[in-house]
């Protein structure tokens, strides 16, 4: 497994396990199998209902806690100083963990400065190795950077074959933020079965989710597949015994449009839906 260096010197594999829409039963058989098939960094969320899931598998695992790495995230009803301590709290307890690897703001609306307070400050204390944020476009990017005290280490963005991001990446390296991809397969937008991509899997002897993994990886993408099957489990994991050449790369770069297949963060009836989405947490 490789890992990425974040803006802190905290070192995050590059490639972990994401739990999103998992019941609970899915989701602890899923992160025990991925645990034992060598994974060592998972994603969950407060809003995904599962991070109790994610706590009974690591403790079933037996794997030592510093050699994991884990993520949650903070759900926007929850944005604000008080409110976030509380929920961090809950998160944890839910994980029966002592600190968290990872903590991000899971969307840019709500109070978000106001939580990042309180994220900076159990920063400081030890509790989060590391603070970052998910799904934050340039301008809440820049805007969060120039008006906090700690730069986010990460941003979890939607980043596939179909919504490249290279431009947003670029910008994001310029800052010493670090991009990570969720949704790596587009959800169902139709790339595992892309003509282009097929061609390329078969030059290798690879799977199109092979080949896409290996693309975000070559690009320093940190990425989470998402599977509630074994096999896949530890067919994604199995990527770091090739690599696709410049061409294959050109190849796949032709294949963006730009835009997002799954979720306009831009447009006001999305972001009131999600903003008013009801969760158990």
């Amino acid at each position: 497994m490789r890992n990425v260096k974040l803006n802190n010197g905290v070192e995050m594999p590059i490639l972990g396990l994401g739990v999103y829409l998992m019941s609970e039963q899915e989701c602890e058989q899923s992160v025990h199998d991925a645990i034992m098939a060598g994974y060592r960094s998972i994603d969950t969320a407060a809003a995904y209902e599962n991070e109790e899931a994610v706590g009974r598998a690591i403790k079933k695992s037996g794997v030592p806690r510093e050699e994991l790495f884990i993520t949650t995230k903070l759900w926007i009803k929850d944005a604000g100083y008080e409110s976030t301590k509380q929920a961090f709290e809950k998160s944890l307890k839910k994980l029966q963990l002592d600190y968290l690897d990872l903590y991000l703001i899971h969307q840019p609306f709500g109070d978000i400065f106001g939580a990042w307070r309180a994220m900076e400050e159990l920063h400081k204390e030890g509790k989060i190795r590391a603070i970052g944020v998910s799904n934050f476009y340039p301008d809440r990017l820049m805007d969060l950077i120039l008006h906090s005290e700690v730069t986010p280490a990460i941003n979890q963005i939607e980043t596939h074959p179909y919504f490249q991001r290279a431009d947003y990446q670029q910008f994001m390296q310029e800052h010493n933020v670090q991009i990570e991809s969720w949704s790596p397969f587009a959800q169902d937008a139709g790339v595992l079965n892309n003509e282009l991509l097929k061609e390329i899997a078969v030059k290798h002897n690879k799977s199109v989710a092979q080949v896409i993994l290996r693309w975000l990886v070559q690009r320093n993408v940190v990425v989470i597949p998402k599977s509630k099957s074994k096999e896949r489990i530890i067919e994604n994991i199995n990527i770091f015994d090739f690599e696709l050449t410049t061409e294959d790369m050109d190849v796949i770069a032709t294949l963006d449009t730009g835009q997002s297949p799954i979720f306009n963060h831009h447009d006001p009836i999305s972001v009131k839906v999600i903003c008013e989405a009801k969760f158990n947490i």
